[in-house]
């Protein structure tokens, strides 16, 4: 195992150990109020940068890839999905034009540079069938100017409008855009009951309130 796997192993461990049980309740929600509109269950899904699966796990689809460096993504979406582990900016194990979705929430800001996210995006285009879906999930730094970088492994800085200049110069076609959807994180601080994640979901209005973290829906052309 490398040295970039272990140090993985070792952040999930610290940041998301305590409260793994609500972060996968989350998600259900997530997946069966929201996601599940955007993600039809015949698709053939990539979870891009996997983490614990929680996505994974959580969403129907007809077929399921995870790819994260973690070797425990691979143990925790063991019968749900089939794991790729490997850096994202490197050529992906898949055939052109043989996904139906790229789905990543809360992964891109970590990889080193913008160079890795470009080629992490070019190798999602090509993957993708034409009308195919890439979701982005993360945190907005126009929203976090300080709070962004309590993360060690915080690398890129990115905002919505960025995220979508991104997409659009990889080759995507933006179809929406939130730039205030969910509030920032999970691993730390107060963890609001189920019932008021699924309000919030329902409330639209409130998420330009609350909501730290932007969601782009762009398409293949």
């Amino acid at each position: 195992m490398d040295k970039r796997s272990i140090v993985l192993q070792d952040e999930y461990q610290i940041r998301f150990e305590s409260n793994a049980q609500y972060r996968d309740s989350v998600l259900k929600i997530l997946c069966q109020d929201f996601y599940s509109r955007y993600i039809n269950k015949e698709s053939v899904l990539l979870d891009l940068g996997a983490g614990w699966g929680e996505f994974t796990r959580n969403i129907k689809a007809r077929k399921k890839y995870a790819m994260d460096l973690n070797p425990d993504c691979g143990h925790r979406v063991h019968g749900y999905a089939e794991f790729i582990q490997q850096d994202c900016a490197t050529v992906w194990p898949l055939q052109d034009e043989s996904l139906d979705v790229v789905f990543t929430s809360n992964f891109l800001e970590h990889l080193p540079n913008k160079t890795a996210v470009d080629s992490t995006l070019s190798e999602a285009l090509r993957c993708l069938k034409k009308g195919g879906l890439m979701i982005c999930v993360g945190p907005n730094i126009r929203y976090l100017p300080g709070a962004y970088w309590d993360y060690w492994d915080h690398y890129v800085p990115i905002t919505d409008k960025s995220m979508v200049e991104a997409l659009n110069l990889s080759g995507f076609s933006v179809k929406e855009t939130v730039a205030r959807f969910l509030p920032y994180t999970m691993s730390s601080g107060y963890n609001p009951p189920l019932l008021a994640v699924k309000a919030y979901l329902s409330l639209r209005f409130v998420w330009p309130l609350f909501g730290k973290q932007f969601f782009i829906v762009a398409q293949k052309p």
